[in-house]
């Protein structure tokens, strides 16, 4: 008796429990409001490489460098990645490998630091990342961080501050680009820190790739020395992430003067062979798709809408009664401190769920309350825009998460807003 893998039944008929959790999933998405700002909804095509035959192959190497055969398209697929990636962002070099990431941070970590090596980054509590520094990760146990934060008033950067502790800590690598910071980067100005140092300028801009694609927030290049991006959020492609660097490396001489290689070279040993094994090649190709969409000069306009409705949001908010970190934003995301409303994040959180509206509890900057229950909640526009909402739909929707967090143990106000907000999805189809 033969045995052949079967190619053509299907996922509803081959496995049926996961084929209808895929489409309660399915169902949620489209019939609630997505608005963690880390989350967006991307293209069919990109879902259709994600999905495809790239999947099957083995690829260790780069292009036309590989350990096995047969790679001829998976080369070019890749070669098409890197070149667009480098002509959305205007850099030098691209590396479109990294996994996720936390891994894509950890590669540029290995590449130009050694154990136990200062480093500054955002605080976690006031919008940093976990891979910036946080004691519980990695990097603050492998690396020697000082955190910095948002002035107490303003609750945004002070640059001069930074420059100051810059200047005491002495630190090799100096991070920008956080996950919970509503307002606009200089990043020019962290370079210039970095260099007046010694230290290489690092942006973590996962958040705000699509933002920096679409003209709609200020680009790190070409003063960064090396850039990290995930490519769902703001960028709308498959989850993974890419490094984007310099080629050359100015402080060669300084830190690694035995060595010959250029940052971009040492990004691409860190990756590979140094942390990761065979690529994800049908994610490299969802990522060449969601970048050749992003060269498009429609997505200029959606970038725009992202932060236009992120604004209306926030006015509409602040009608409410909300009071919001910083006092509004810039870019795709907002923080929203409830503590003089008496509710917690965590409270907020579950009854906006109930409400279909998802959002995350967040610590807001000097937050008294712990992670798991905070003082905050964070919520964007990435979803809601690439459903085609607009101003219009943010302000009803600023109204909806008023009235739930004001009335968050009142199940007939919440299931009102629930009704609300099943109305308006409705005239927005997806994935049909």
């Amino acid at each position: 008796m033969t045995f052949a893998k079967d190619f053509s039944t299907s996922i509803t008929s081959a496995d049926p429990i996961v084929a209808a959790l895929i489409a309660a999933e399915k169902k949620r998405q489209h019939d609630g409001l997505e608005m963690i700002p880390s989350e967006s909804f991307p293209s069919k095509a990109v879902l259709e490489a994600l999905g495809s035959v790239f999947n099957n192959k083995y690829s260790e190497g780069y292009p036309k460098k590989r350990y096995y055969g047969g790679n001829e398209f998976v080369d070019e697929v890749e070669q098409l990645a890197i070149d667009r990636a480098k002509q959305l962002f205007g850099a030098e070099h691209a590396n479109v490998q990294p996994y996720s990431g936390s891994p894509a941070n950890a590669a540029i970590y290995f590449a130009l630091l050694e154990r136990g090596d200062k480093v500054m980054g955002m605080s976690l509590s006031q919008g940093g990342h976990l891979t910036h520094g946080h004691s519980v990760n990695f990097s603050g146990k492998y690396y020697s961080f000082s955190q910095y934060g948002v002035d107490k008033e303003t609750e945004q950067i002070d640059m001069d501050a930074v420059r100051k502790m810059a200047v005491a800590e002495q630190p090799k690598m100096i991070i920008s680009g956080y996950t919970a910071y509503p307002r606009s980067i200089d990043f020019k100005g962290f370079a210039e820190i970095a260099t007046e140092v010694g230290a290489y300028s690092m942006v973590d801009m996962s958040h705000i790739a699509g933002l920096i694609a679409g003209d709609s927030h200020p680009s790190p290049f070409p003063f960064t020395d090396v850039v990290m991006s995930t490519t769902h959020k703001t960028l709308c492609g498959p989850r993974g992430a890419m490094i984007l660097s310099k080629k050359d490396d100015p402080l060669r001489e300084k830190y690694h003067p035995e060595s010959k290689l250029g940052i971009a070279q040492r990004i691409d040993k860190a990756v590979f062979p140094g942390l990761q094994g065979g690529p994800h090649n049908h994610a490299i190709a969802a990522k060449a798709v969601a970048f050749g969409e992003a060269l498009q000069p429609s997505f200029k306009i959606f970038a725009k809408q992202i932060v236009k409705n992120a604004q209306a949001l926030a006015v509409s908010l602040q009608a409410e009664g909300l009071r919001l970190v910083s006092g509004g934003t810039d870019n795709h995301l907002l923080l929203v401190d409830l503590t003089k409303l008496g509710v917690t994040g965590q409270q907020a959180e579950t009854a906006l769920d109930a409400a279909c509206i998802t959002v995350n509890k967040n610590t807001v900057p000097y937050d008294v309350r712990g992670p798991f229950d905070p003082s905050g909640i964070r919520l964007g526009t990435p979803a809601l825009t690439c459903r085609g909402m607009k101003e219009q739909e943010m302000q009803d929707i600023g109204k909806w998460i008023g009235t739930v967090v004001k009335n968050w143990n009142d199940p007939a106000a919440i299931e009102k807003v629930r009704s609300s907000v099943m109305d308006l999805t409705k005239q927005y189809q997806m994935y049909e």
